[in-house]
């Protein structure tokens, strides 16, 4: 790509050669020529200087730290983000199912679909129009993937879980397990049947090793656009609102109602039954309590 064909793609003020062409992205420190690279945080402008970018994106009030081509954003990191996407290169899946894979007769698999090697697909599953299923995936009973979905690999639905289009979910995840639901009798615990299910809307990124359980009578909930890091707990019958995020290792416990565009840090918790409004930012190692 040119300079300038960036430039009009993504809507972005040119400065210098539109004919400069870029061949990849980088940070500040490693970009070379034909490299893009960016300036988001503040604290990095020193580095402009020493830069060996062929072009970098950055904000109007920065630019006159930097001397050669560059793009101006609002908000770099989006457009670094938007512009990244184009040198993404993931090789496309082919559609079909692999010999290796089990699919029951009940299920419902698009023919536009790819099926990775030993997936199982059970009855009354559903895998829609484009999805993705990396290898060692499990859709169980009931479950649905939406259109475009893309499961990497070892991810495991296990029961009335419903995924939106367009949604991410990293390996080792596992969706739709039994709630820690218990009732102590006497001297000994009666498990609580898990009767709900996990409801996850369209464009939503789920990350590796996370868990998220099955509703014990509701479902749990995540609205569109929810980004769940690595290593996250979401107890049975959470609610998630849209475009809310959480890094690794947080912890949700069940009932919790999570507004939405909340910023809730590394291992921070939430108790049960609380509820969180929107907007509102949880920093890293907190815990919410009451």
């Amino acid at each position: 790509y040119t300079l300038g064909e960036l430039a009009r793609r993504f809507a972005l003020e040119l400065r210098g050669d539109a004919s400069l062409p870029v061949h990849g992205v980088a940070t500040l420190v490693d970009a070379g020529a034909g490299q893009l690279g960016f300036l988001a945080n503040p604290r990095y402008r020193a580095q402009l200087a020493g830069s060996r970018a062929g072009a970098v994106v950055l904000r109007a009030d920065d630019a006159e730290a930097w001397t050669g081509p560059c793009l101006l954003a609002v908000d770099p990191y989006a457009a670094f983000a938007h512009i990244a996407t184009l040198f993404e290169h993931r090789p496309a899946a082919a559609a079909g199912v692999h010999p290796s894979a089990v699919v029951a007769p009940g299920a419902q698999v698009a023919a536009s679909a790819s099926i990775g090697p030993f997936c199982v697909i059970d009855d009354e599953a559903v895998v829609g129009d484009g999805a993705q299923l990396g290898p060692h995936c499990v859709v169980g009973r009931r479950c649905a993937v939406g259109a475009q979905s893309r499961l990497v690999a070892r991810v495991t639905l296990v029961c009335d879980v419903t995924l939106g289009r367009r949604v991410l979910v990293h390996p080792g995840a596992v969706i739709g397990a039994d709630g820690f639901g218990l009732a102590f009798e006497h001297d000994h615990w009666i498990k609580v049947p898990q009767l709900g299910g996990v409801r996850i809307g369209d464009d939503c990124e789920i990350g590796a090793n996370t868990t998220i359980d099955r509703g014990a009578l509701e479902d749990t909930v995540l609205e569109d656009d929810v980004r769940l890091d690595n290593q996250i707990q979401i107890a049975h019958n959470v609610f998630i609102g849209a475009h809310t995020a959480m890094a690794g290792c947080a912890a949700i416990a069940g009932s919790a109602r999570i507004g939405r565009h909340c910023l809730i840090g590394g291992a921070a918790g939430v108790l049960g039954h609380l509820e969180i409004a929107d907007r509102v930012t949880i920093t890293a190692m907190s815990l919410v309590t009451h």
